[in-house]
């Protein structure tokens, strides 16, 4: 059993220093890295020496258990549960399995990445401090943004399928109360401390990780005939892959639809946000990564592997999620409601680590300075609440779509979160990249890293290629190209946002110096 949450060992995020490498050409080696993440009181301000200074603690509450099932929490969502519908109707059967395929290889090759800059700097928001440091300053405020945006995002698309997964059972009542109602939920479960959070998360990925693999069990024995399934006299065996050719729709799908398999995967990185509230992120982070590859293989690829060979591809959508069409489709008793009640904690689940890994990114953006400070400060149980309100703003995404058209809008937030997810994987690729590079620069050996990303540099760049590949290829994709011109324009809206932003704090220097340099009776 952990300690619980008021523990004061190990608080802070940065309690573990940081490597001291040379982070820019003007630095010697023998300079340290400075410690993003500041969460004493006393750190928490520039000089240390404001007595008002925000209090910042974070708490390491989270064990190994937790980090795991965390991370499975945000990945396996509506990704899995009814955008695998949208990809098979787009990819067909076999395109399907291969779109996940690469996804899963792409994910993996940047948690190998990710894994070494998250045990050698275990700080919370990690993602768009490695960029800061490792490209640019600005860089590190886009990478920021965006992956706030993504989680930001997801919320909106969670909560709106919770609300159309409860459509099943009161299909007379709006969907945007029920979206109301998780928000709620998750709103709460996140406020009252990161251990409810994470206690929450681990049995909510349970439920999930049962259910898939029960599903991919019962449906292995429809496929084979030991069980009965409607429409079929003989066991459906794999046919129905490759019913209407191997790719149905052309292979350019395949390419094209490897927005909406990012967007499934997207939440395997939130390893990277939990390390700095992680007890022993040298151990677990690792741990946590060296499963990922096998549970995305089981989980996805196994599971759209069932789907695909028990029900035929023309038939698979957004309205109802394709396990309940197979589940209903095999005749076991309530089968149908029990799996929508699945999904539905699936669906709270993603949404539970989305709101998390959303708020601390609005911390940890408010920690660096980047927004207002008071955004980092936390209650006495070491929760953010005002960077939490912040983050839960998403959630009127889902009360919007769903009023607006929900199985239209939903899939435009996938766009756009797959998109902003693919963003941060190829940052978190170079950053690697550049930090290995800055490492042995410095006068270090790889021997003195305590997890080192395998095939460096190779996976590395395999890593960064595949994700710009995979970006830039949505260009196919008629229907979301749409998503691709409006990621680009966020992105420069960034970067000119961050100029900006530091133009207004030179010229209000600048006003200050000169008001101290001018004697009190001449100025106006």
């Amino acid at each position: 059993m952990s300690q619980p949450d008021t523990d004061t060992a190990a608080q802070s995020p940065s309690s573990q220093q940081e490597p001291q490498i040379q982070t820019d050409g003007r630095r010697s080696h023998s300079e340290q890295m400075n410690q993003p993440a500041q969460t004493s009181q006393s750190e928490s301000s520039h000089d240390g020496k404001d007595e008002h200074a925000l209090h910042t603690n974070l708490k390491r509450g989270m064990e190994s258990r937790h980090l795991q099932m965390i991370s499975l929490g945000g990945v396996i969502g509506t990704g899995l549960f009814l955008s695998s519908g949208y990809t098979i109707q787009q990819a067909g059967p076999i395109g399907t399995i291969l779109a996940y395929s690469i996804g899963a290889l792409i994910v993996y090759l940047v948690m190998l990445t990710l894994g070494e800059l998250s045990v050698a700097m275990p700080v919370t928001g990690s993602f768009h401090v490695y960029a800061e440091k490792f490209i640019g300053p600005g860089t590190g405020f886009v990478i920021a943004i965006q992956y706030w945006l993504t989680w930001t995002v997801a919320l909106g698309s969670e909560f709106t399928a919770a609300g159309l997964l409860m459509q099943r059972w009161f299909p007379d009542s709006p969907t945007w109360v029920w979206s109301a109602a998780c928000i709620i939920l998750i709103f709460t479960l996140n406020a009252l401390s990161v251990r409810l959070f994470a206690e929450a998360e681990f049995w909510f990925a349970s439920i999930k990780v049962f259910a898939i693999c029960a599903f991919i069990v019962i449906g292995l024995l429809a496929i084979f005939g030991v069980i009965p399934i409607a429409g079929y006299q003989h066991a459906p065996m794999f046919g129905n892959l490759v019913k209407d050719g191997i790719f149905p729709n052309g292979f350019m799908p395949v390419f094209a639809t490897i927005l909406t398999v990012n967007f499934a995967f997207s939440g395997t990185e939130l390893i990277g946000v939990t390390a700095g509230e992680t007890r022993d992120p040298e151990t677990t982070v690792p741990k946590a990564i060296h499963t990922t590859l096998w549970r995305l293989v089981l989980f996805f690829i196994g599971s759209i592997t069932v789907m695909c060979a028990l029900i035929p591809w023309r038939k698979a959508g957004v309205g109802e999620s394709p396990f309940v069409l197979v589940f209903n489709s095999i005749g076991i008793p309530y089968a149908g409601d029990i799996m929508n009640f699945v999904v539905l904690t699936a669906v709270l689940s993603a949404s539970n680590s989305g709101l998390y890994a959303s708020t601390r990114m609005v911390w940890s953006m408010g920690n660096e300075g980047m927004i207002p400070r008071w955004f980092a400060k936390t209650n006495r149980r070491g929760v953010p609440m005002l960077a939490l309100c912040a983050a839960m703003a998403g959630g009127l995404l889902a009360l919007l779509s769903s009023v607006i058209a929900a199985s239209t809008v939903y899939l435009v937030l996938v766009a756009l979160s797959g998109l902003s997810a693919v963003v941060v994987w190829i940052a978190i690729a170079y950053c690697q990249i550049v930090f290995r590079r800055r490492w042995l620069e410095s006068g270090h050996s790889t021997s003195e890293l305590k997890y080192r990303t395998p095939g460096y540099p190779y996976v590395s760049w395999a890593a960064f290629i595949l994700c710009t590949a995979s970006f830039v290829l949505v260009i196919f994709d008629v229907e979301q190209r749409f998503a691709l011109v409006a990621e680009l324009v966020f992105i420069v809206a960034c970067y000119g946002a961050y100029f900006l932003q530091q133009w207004v704090r030179k010229r209000k220097k600048a006003t200050e110096a000169d008001d101290l340099d001018t004697p009190w009776f001449a100025r106006d």
